[in-house]
């Protein structure tokens, strides 16, 4: 179990006040916030790269601590992910995930060396030097070093960006059976609201630093506090009905010709996977449905909650 006690860290301003997290072994996790909300810095400090300016973290009974008390920061059993990628650039694709494992049997080394080599597919780039890859390609192989450590708890700062939509879900895939099978504890950044509800089971909302609601994904998506925070995980709809305003999904909807809300359809457009339906509702407000088919015939719905 990792616990976060009043933590709270500081430059020039607070960028974290008065945390209180638990995060529960083998559980998983998704970060949300906007831009300067403190997400990353929130990873910094749980992996032992800051040290907190006021509160604790404790990770398994022990308080963990950062770069002023330890020569080495940071902790084999918990591994971050983000945008630096901390890769030793001059040296080759193979030595960067080694290097992360010289502890192992050197029969082992090689067996994990290949298997996340080949997860990540950079199994053809083995000998190439970290500073010869692409941007996308060094964010592979940040991944593959930080999965061969076999971590307790894995953080990741939006860890996808640079992979295309194949090999993310592929990476996903993998990282939801690793944490079946090893109770890993997984902490997710993400900016794609469509990946975070896929994969996480909980969403802590940051706001400036400060800890706005936690709530199992589907609560959050479904049952938001406000449009600012409804956002955060993909398109909302808004409209006011009877003097209250509504908020509600692309998808939480009943097709119904007696629907109290009636639509004039502007487009269709086809994703190949859905229909996403444009209309106007009376009073001139802007709102999208999701479907299987076109909805171009529609001209009225009744909102169908899912929470």
């Amino acid at each position: 179990m990792l616990v976060l006690s009043k933590v709270g860290f500081k430059r020039d301003r607070w960028i974290l006040k008065n945390l209180n997290l638990i995060f529960e072994e083998g559980g998983v996790y998704g970060v949300i916030g906007r831009s300067g909300a403190g997400k990353t810095t929130l990873l910094k400090v749980i992996s032992g790269l800051l040290d907190v300016t006021e509160g604790s973290v404790v990770f398994d009974g022990n308080r963990l601590i950062g770069p002023t008390e330890k020569l080495i920061p940071g902790y084999d059993d918990i591994q971050l992910v983000n945008q630096d990628f901390a890769l030793d650039v001059y040296h080759t694709v193979e030595e960067n995930v080694r290097e992360k494992i010289l502890s192992r049997h050197k029969e082992d080394q090689q067996v994990l060396i290949d298997e996340f080599l080949t997860l990540v597919e950079l199994d053809h780039l083995r000998n190439r030097k970290a500073i010869e890859l692409s941007g996308g390609e060094q964010q592979r192989l940040a991944l593959a070093r930080a999965l061969a450590c076999e971590p307790k708890v894995l953080l990741l700062d939006e860890p996808f960006v640079h992979l295309d939509q194949r090999l993310r879900w592929k990476v996903l895939k993998y990282l939801k059976r690793l944490n079946a099978s090893m109770d890993t504890t997984i902490v997710l950044v993400s900016h794609d609201g469509a990946e975070m509800m896929g994969f996480v089971e909980e969403i802590i909302y940051l706001s400036q630093g400060e800890l706005k609601r936690v709530a199992k994904a589907k609560e959050f998506y479904y049952a938001p506090e406000s449009q600012k925070e409804a956002e955060l995980l993909g398109m909302i709809n808004k409209i006011e009905k009877n003097g209250e305003e509504l908020l509600f999904r692309p998808n939480e909807f009943l097709i119904d010709e007696m629907g109290d809300i009636e639509l004039i359809h502007v487009q269709s457009i086809d994703t190949g996977l859905v229909y996403l339906n444009y209309f106007e509702t009376q009073n001139g407000e802007q709102i999208m449905l999701s479907s299987k088919n076109a909805m171009d015939d529609v001209n009225r719905i009744t909102l169908s909650k899912r929470i």
